[in-house]
Formats: C-alpha cells, sequence, structure tokens
C-alpha cells in the first residue's frame, strides 16, 4: 500500500509526547514491511537541520483564504521519505504550539501542503494517516476538494486520536481561511451556530477509520466522563473505532543494549540492574543501601498524571517504610513545589530532577525497582511499557493503556506484571504501593513479578501488524 502520515510531530526531530514516539516507529516499521511509505511534517525552527540531509525538492504555495505562505519543501532520507514544509512565517516560533491568533493556519497549511506534494510527486496514497487535530480537516478536504483528482480516488483516511482533550476549537471566524466554504454545510451547524469550528470533530464526522492509541481508550472515549464532549459522535460510529496499543521501539528501550546506562543486564542476568541502582543514586547524591527500594517517576507535572495524590500519601509511606523516591519531570509550580518539599522532608529517600534529561530517563528505568504513574486518565503510556522491558515494577491507576498493559500481580498463580489501584484516591495509591513494597520483600515472588514484565512483548512487530490490517480494510472498501 501506498501510506501517507501526515502529524505536528515525529521524534528525534520534533517532540513533545508519544506522537513524536509513534511517528518515529509506525512509519519506519511499515517501511520495512513492503509498504511505500512517506511522512510529512512541520520544518520547526527548533529542529537542528544540521543533524540530517535536508535536500530541497520543491517551491509551493499555500492559500489559506486571503492568505499566502511560501513554503520551501525539503526532504529527508533517513530509512523512508520524510518532507519538512519550510514556512518561517508559520513555524519559526520558537516551540512546537502556541495560542496565536494563527494557530489554526499553522496546521491547515501542513495539511493543504502534504496533498500538494503528492500531487506534485504523483504519489496516490491509499491510507492517508492523520493524527490528532492538526491534521484533522484532511478526511473533509479530500472527501470534497480533491476528490476528482485521480490521485486521491480511491484514498481513505485513518484519523488517529493521541489525546481527546485537544481538540483544535476554533472561532467560527476562521472558516474562511480553511478554504472550505464551498463545503461548508458539511461542518457541525450547531456548533458553528455557537460560534466555534472544530477540527477533531470534523476529522470524527468525516475520516473513513478512526483509531485511538489503546483499546480501553477506546472505550473510555466513548463515555461522558472522558470524551470531552465528542463521545456522542464516537458512540456514533461505534463500529470503525479501534485502539491500538503504542509498540515499544527496543532497540532505543531495552537494557541488553542501552546506550545511556551504565550497566547491561538481560531477564537472565539481572546483576547489572543492581549496579545501575547503585549509579543511579550516588550520581544524584542519594545513599546506596543494597535491599532498599527505589520508586521511580519520569513525567510531565501536571494535573492528568494524577501527583495530587502524593500530597498526603508519598509524606506517610516514606516516614513509614524508608523507601526512595527519584522524580524527574517539570510543569504545574504546585506539583513542582511538592516535590522540593518532599526533597527538603527526606533528604536521604528524595531527589527531585526538575526538567528533563533522557540519559537520567533511562537510568531510572534501569536503576529504579518500581515505576509510579497514577495518571487520572491515559491514553496509552509509554513509561509503563519501558518499565515492564527494564524489570521495573510499574504501579499505576486502570485506566486507558495503564490498563491494557499492566496486570495486577497474582501471587498464588505467579501471573500478572505489576500492581493496579481502581479508584484514583489516596487509599487506592497506598494500597498499589504497599502491597508492591510487600512483594519486593519476597525476593522469589519479586523475581518471578520481574521476569513477567522482561518477556511480555510490546514491540512494533506486534503492532504495526495491526494498523496494517486497519488499513488493508480501510483500502480494501476504498476498491469497491
Amino acid at each position: 500500500m501506498n501510506v501517507l502520515f501526515v502529524a505536528s510531530e515525529m521524534a528525534p526531530f520534533a517532540k513533545t509526547g508519544g506522537l513524536a514516539d509513534v511517528m518515529a516507529a509506525l512509519p519506519a516499521y511499515l517501511h520495512r514491511a513492503g509498504h511505500d511509505t512517506r511522512v510529512v511534517l512541520p520544518l520547526y525552527d527548533s529542529i537542528d537541520t544540521r543533524k540530517e540531509t535536508f535536500e530541497a525538492i520543491m517551491d509551493l504555495e499555500v492559500a489559506l483564504g486571503t492568505h499566502r505562505y511560501a513554503c520551501k519543501i525539503f526532504r529527508v532520507s533517513t530509512t523512508l521519505p520524510i518532507y519538512f514544509i519550510h514556512c518561517p512565517a508559520l513555524y519559526a516560533r520558537g516551540r512546537l504550539y502556541t495560542s496565536d491568533p494563527d494557530e489554526h493556519r499553522r496546521f491547515l497549511a501542513l495539511s493543504y501542503a502534504a496533498l500538494m506534494i503528492c500531487q506534485r510527486l504523483d504519489f496516490a496514497p491509499d491510507i492517508v494517516h492523520c493524527h490528532d487535530w492538526q491534521a484533522s480537516l484532511l478526511p473533509m478536504i479530500i472527501k470534497t476538494l480533491v476528490a476528482k483528482d485521480p490521485r486521491f480516488a480511491r484514498t481513505r483516511t485513518l484519523l488517529t486520536i493521541h489525546n481527546l482533550m485537544y481538540q483544535g476549537s476554533f472561532p467560527v471566524e476562521i472558516g474562511p481561511d480553511t478554504n472550505l466554504g464551498s463545503v461548508a454545510h458539511l461542518f457541525h451547524q450547531d456548533l458553528m451556530k455557537a460560534g466555534r469550528v472544530n477540527f477533531l470533530l470534523q476529522g470524527i464526522l468525516y475520516a473513513d477509520g478512526v483509531s485511538t492509541v489503546s483499546p480501553t481508550y477506546a472505550r473510555e472515549i466513548q463515555t461522558e466522563k472522558y470524551g470531552g464532549g465528542l463521545d456522542g459522535f464516537l458512540r456514533a460510529r461505534t463500529a470503525t473505532v479501534v485502539g491500538i496499543l503504542n509498540g515499544v521501539d527496543y532497540d532505543e528501550w531495552s537494557p541488553e543494549r542501552d546506550r545511556h546506562i551504565p550497566h547491561a543486564y538481560s531477564v537472565g542476568a539481572l546483576a547489572g540492574k543492581e549496579r545501575d541502582k547503585e549509579h543511579l543514586l550516588t550520581s544524584l547524591g542519594l545513599p546506596y543501601v543494597k535491599g532498599v527500594p527505589v520508586l521511580g517517576v519520569v513525567s510531565r507535572l501536571v494535573g492528568q498524571k494524577g501527583f495530587k495524590l502524593f500530597e498526603p500519601v508519598m509524606f506517610e509511606l516514606l516516614r513509614k517504610h524508608g523507601f526512595q523516591l527519584v522524580v524527574l519531570g517539570s510543569g504545574e509550580p504546585g506539583l513542582e513545589d511538592m516535590f522540593r518539599r518532599l526533597q527538603g522532608q527526606f533528604p536521604r529517600q528524595v531527589c527531585f530532577y526538575q526538567g528533563f534529561k533522557n540519559e537520567l530517563a533511562h537510568l531510572i528505568e534501569a536503576g529504579a525497582d518500581m515505576f509510579l504513574m497514577p495518571s487520572i486518565y491515559e491514553p496509552c503510556g509509554l513509561n509503563q511499557l519501558y518499565s515492564l522491558r527494564y524489570g521495573t515494577v510499574p504501579i499505576v491507576h486502570r485506566t486507558g493503556g495503564l490498563a491494557d498493559t499492566v496486570h495486577q500481580w497474582q501471587p498464588r498463580t505467579g501471573k500478572g506484571t505489576g500492581f493496579v489501584f481502581d479508584h484514583h484516591d489516596e487509599a487506592g495509591l497506598r494500597w498499589a504501593i504497599e502491597a508492591a513494597l510487600k512483594t519486593y520483600r519476597d525476593p522469589a515472588q519479586w523475581q518471578r513479578l520481574i521476569h513477567n514484565g522482561m518477556t511480555s512483548d510490546f514491540s512494533w512487530n506486534v503492532q504495526g501488524k495491526l494498523y496494517e490490517l486497519v488499513y488493508g480494510k480501510l483500502a480494501a472498501a476504498g476498491r469497491h
């Protein structure tokens, strides 16, 4: 199949979250599987163009209503062709996303330029895979404005929702910039009367298929609690809403070959993990004492991630059980202050590293004994998947991808991969941490638990095949 990806992020070029990791791995998997796979991205000014060979291949003018943007298209050939849209007027902002009044045009230009690149290169995509609100008007554009172009006659669209809470909602006055005035009746009319245009909603209405990043999240977003006001539209097309877990790039995240950790180890030879633990603690100025468990956190410190539960619970449990806690992240000032207070009160037990450091993220996965993810909601989550591979037992709230990938430890049967609490409250978090600490004190059970996690397979070789099945069904429908 010919597959075109249109997205706002792709690691290692531009990243704020899991979307970038998916874009780095899924197109590469499809390329290896024999599909003609191409990617279109903005060329943000934060992208270091010295690290790859950027070849200018064409100039385009993108018209959005009365606005005209001169764009130069660069191609980078890594394992597959990646096309970057160079337009400083739109993408020289010092950051990927803004609250600027032209935010909608920044990504409308991405969508229209992607189609123009296909036309110039005579590339006829069987599938256009659109990611999040930034590419969500493409299904509607393909069904209307370019429907008569033979290159798109059989094109089918898949919209992947990575986080439903980001919807691309704009004042109705931006309508002319979409170039869709001739088919304005296809916009959701009640919403327009209320003065808004919602890009993600339009994608849900007109994409041939809708996917999200875990089976549980696919069910959750069809409920009022997690649906962000779009649950009714998703329920209306529930037969075409699928959840596919994100995969893990085990070349990057695997203790056998991780270049960021000092001591490699594997499920059959775990000695290196204890040495990584000692290195982690001493490098952060904490004492290493054999037998004292270390809990790790690597996260954005925002409300969604559930760390408000830590305020009473963690102070109590650190005092009671004497474990150590290593936190890497930044975000809301209140949560940062809370972790600073923890560090101040327990200077030999807690280290809070504000910010992000990739090498430290890898070292925490390798050196910690347990990994905490108390998210209120989590579409997929990747750190729990990394943790399983590194023998770092996840402690998670039962939601979204966390529910699909971490299974409660059952000491009687020896099955399970972590500790899962059902109710997002202090009692639930306290129970899960204390259950993990109790199991840690039983070496035989703990070794079995580690083995279960490390032998789980969440590689793209598994998850990528599920996307191929979805593409195949959509493409087959396009041929009839």
